[in-house]
């Protein structure tokens, strides 16, 4: 292993709140980020400019990218659906978007009514628009190992839109166990293909643990050579798209155990559960 500093990127209020059947006020999310801010997270997805007809929990996306205190060092980032949502961050002055597809043809039918070709297709001009603005954009690859509909994933699959999303000018690619499936052999194996095709400091993993597999999942990317992970204040969160596919993993998991492999994460655990308390009594999903 090279590098002992990672990078965590908490989904908690993005991923991590859109799922929750009940509103959660603006100024709750407000205190969860500045909270997650206070406890040392560097990179933090706060919101989707997403339509509120599909997804109402994220309806106040501008308002809450308005209210929170931008710190020095902080990287706050949206999830990006088309054009208007691209527009929307632009003016909220988001540091990097995110865009999704999935390496599942069925899930992307189901979720976003496009085959897997057409979402990339129309991923090309935003990606392009973010960068000639100086915005980085992380790519996301749902469905990266399993897929509720299809079963295992054909790895081939996963490095063909893997290949796609660089071809596009993402300069980092999410892949995301969305229903907690994979093991930690299917895990090894995935990101020494990905390898073949893109930096291994490029690739991020999105990991849910609905199968209690997650950290150990975690090691074996780590031991792949991934600095980048995501993590969920309080587990919150699920695909709200996915069958089975409950909390992501806890970012307090996270960082107990990478920092056991001595690894850096830069997060004071003990803020961290501050976080997690601004949560805990409002949401259903928090563990």
């Amino acid at each position: 292993m090279t590098s002992r500093r990672v990078q965590i990127v908490e989904v908690g209020p993005r991923d991590g709140l859109q799922s929750e059947p009940d509103m959660v006020p603006t100024e709750v999310k407000v205190r969860l980020i500045e909270r997650l801010m206070d406890a040392g997270v560097q990179r933090i997805e706060a919101t989707s400019f997403v339509s509120p007809a599909a997804v109402p929990q994220l309806c106040d996306a501008e308002a809450v990218l308005a209210t929170i205190g931008r710190r020095t060092g902080v990287e706050i980032s949206a999830l990006v659906p088309n054009q208007r949502g691209l527009e929307r961050a632009l003016a909220a002055r988001v540091d990097r978007i995110a865009v999704f597809t999935s390496a599942s043809e069925t899930f992307a039918q189901r979720n976003i009514r496009r085959t897997v070709d057409e979402s990339l297709v129309r991923f090309g001009p935003i990606v392009s628009a973010a960068t000639a603005a100086g915005i980085p954009v992380r790519g996301y690859v749902s469905m990266a190992w399993h897929c509720p509909y299809e079963g295992a994933v054909d790895p081939e699959a996963t490095l063909a839109v893997v290949r796609r999303l660089d071809a596009l000018g993402c300069d980092e690619i999410a892949l995301a166990d969305t229903v907690g499936q994979a093991s930690p052999d299917e895990v090894t194996w995935l990101l020494e293909r990905v390898a073949t095709a893109v930096a291994i400091q490029r690739v991020a993993v999105h990991l849910h643990d609905t199968s209690g597999r997650a950290l150990a999942n975690l090691e074996a990317a780590v031991h792949a050579g991934v600095r980048i992970f995501d993590g969920a204040v309080a587990g919150l969160g699920g695909c709200p798209f996915a069958p089975g596919s409950p909390g992501n993993v806890d970012t307090a998991g996270l960082v107990t155990v990478l920092e056991r492999l001595g690894l850096d994460t830069g997060i004071n655990l003990a803020k961290l559960a501050d976080a997690a308390d601004v949560v805990r009594p409002i949401t259903r999903r928090a563990a």
